[in-house]
């Protein structure tokens, strides 16, 4: 009888098969209070948030809106494909751009590099 032990290399190989498929969903969600509390941690960082479109404006496939997920609101800037329309739930990766932050105020954005089906 043959333990999980004598083959290092297949338990290996699942192992990577495995990583593989759970990247395939892009990666974890970020909250955006967690961006908005340590906005230096983030800048110019690539990440994910999901939540509801509180604000929408688009026009020629530009467009920017303000995403809410419960924790906070950010604004999403978009050069293609448009703003979605107020009141959708969206998923947003893209790149993290820290403004200022004046006492309990951050100006931050998230320029949308792709949008996903939370």
């Amino acid at each position: 009888m043959k333990t999980r032990m004598e083959h290092p290399v297949a338990a290996v190989a699942a192992g990577l098969i495995l990583s593989a498929l759970a990247g395939c969903r892009g990666g974890s969600v970020t909250p955006i209070a967690t961006l908005l509390d340590d906005p230096a941690r983030y800048d110019k960082q690539t990440v994910r948030v999901s939540g509801t479109v509180s604000t929408s404006v688009g026009v020629l496939g530009y467009g920017a809106y303000e995403v809410d997920d419960g924790t906070g609101r950010l604004p999403v800037v978009t050069e293609s494909g448009g703003a979605p329309r107020q009141g959708a739930r969206v998923g947003v990766e893209g790149e993290f751009r820290a403004g200022f932050t004046l006492g309990p105020q951050t100006l931050a954005v998230i320029v949308e590099k792709r949008r996903f089906t939370p």
